[in-house]
């Protein structure tokens, strides 16, 4: 790989972090919410709620229309959104204006994220392309559980507003880097929009898109509780479960960079395990989480196997639709977030009913389904291939 490439696709992770991070680190400032704006606690939520299906609503739409545009320039125009909306987000004082300014960039981040998988799938020989996209996930990673604490030191120490300058600061940062680092390009030879959409007719797309959602609840279902589990099951100390997460958080980062070289070589062998694997950790978590030091060693695999298997949603819906890449990047995007969404609500059915613990219960129902749907999936495109 040439410098040139490997320093644009380490832009590509920075890029994907930032707009992760503006996504995920609102977490954290919620309660801020409710004193500076006025509102519940329920109703600051949905800057949350409201991001999420956002980006579930764009996923397969906004990739497929940007598709045939110049990656650089649709890369540019996202960045701008996401500063745009940072911007307004930081001198506004009303919850609405503050909603529209998260909802609209929500619609570009399936353009950006999409955007950067291909891209750097592209920048590489065919047999590295997952590699390569591994490593953009780091940022998806860093993003997801870095963004919380990092955004809740910034309000807990300065302000709200100052959050919002921290998400500005940092797209602003990746967009001039993309400006004057990433080349023009051109999408060579693009694909009609009525071709791209056509993968919908394979029967494996679409098994493919509810196993990314079982894998993908199991596992940000339960993580959506986490902190919760390890306050009331394994009763750590509020700075002890920071550390935990953070623990967790890097250890994705080791998953990533395990799936990157382990779906290049044996992509189907890693898909079959990654259910088997984190059905067994999750167990063991179930019988052990009152362990201290056992309950620490198991989520340290359970953090490296979501990174598996954020890597294998993406490459399941990915090798179904090998013609339309931003496309089905978009429907990856979609999944995975519907799955979040469908996991956490079905963990808080769980545990409003017994305890925490049993969040586990629900993750254990889906990895049994994801189970049943890998072999579906790859018998049906052993058969297509066959065929």
């Amino acid at each position: 790989m040439r410098k040139s490439h490997q320093l644009i696709i380490n832009l590509l992770a920075l890029g994907v972090f930032g707009i992760i991070n503006t996504e995920m680190g609102v977490v954290s400032t919620l309660s801020t919410v409710t004193k500076l704006f006025g509102v519940s606690l329920s109703t600051a939520g949905l800057l949350v709620s409201g991001f999420a299906l956002g980006v579930a609503a764009a996923g397969p739409t906004m990739p497929l229309l940007f598709s045939k545009v110049n990656r650089k320039t649709a890369m540019v125009i996202s960045l701008e959104v996401f500063i745009l909306g940072n911007v307004v987000s930081i001198f506004t004082h009303s919850f609405t204006v503050l909603m529209v300014a998260r909802i609209i960039p929500a619609f570009f981040q399936p353009v950006y994220t999409a955007t950067a998988f291909s891209m750097a799938a592209s920048l590489v020989d065919k047999g590295k392309a997952q590699q390569a996209v591994a490593q953009v996930f780091i940022g998806v990673s860093a993003g997801m559980v870095l963004g919380v604490p990092i955004t809740n030191f910034i309000v807990s120490h300065y302000s709200f507003a100052a959050a919002m300058a921290f998400f500005t600061l940092v797209n602003a940062l990746v967009l001039v880097m993309t400006m004057f680092i990433v080349p023009s390009m051109p999408v060579d030879n693009p694909v009609s929009y009525g071709d791209q959409v056509r993968v919908l007719k394979k029967p494996a797309m679409w098994v493919a898109i509810v196993l990314v959602m079982m894998f993908n609840g199991s596992v940000f279902g339960f993580f959506s509780y986490l902190a919760d589990f390890l306050a009331t099951v394994t009763h750590l100390s509020a700075n002890a479960v920071s550390a935990v997460l953070m623990v967790y958080g890097l250890a994705n980062i080791v998953g990533n960079i395990i799936a990157g070289r382990v779906l290049s070589t044996h992509p189907r062998d890693l898909i079959r395990l990654v259910p088997v694997l984190a059905f067994a950790a999750y167990f063991a978590l179930f019988l052990t989480g009152n362990i201290t030091a056992l309950a620490l060693i198991i989520l340290t695999l359970i953090g490296i196997i979501s990174g598996l298997i954020n890597n294998a949603d993406q490459y399941l819906i990915n090798s179904e639709a090998t013609t339309a890449p931003d496309f089905a990047n978009g429907l990856f995007l979609t999944a995975a977030n519907l799955g979040t969404t469908i996991g956490t609500a079905f963990c808080g059915a769980m545990l409003s009913h017994f305890n925490t613990r049993f969040a586990l219960v629900s993750s254990l129902c889906m990895l049994v389904v994801s189970f049943g749907l890998v072999t579906i999936q790859q018998k049906i495109s052993s058969n297509h291939v066959t065929d």
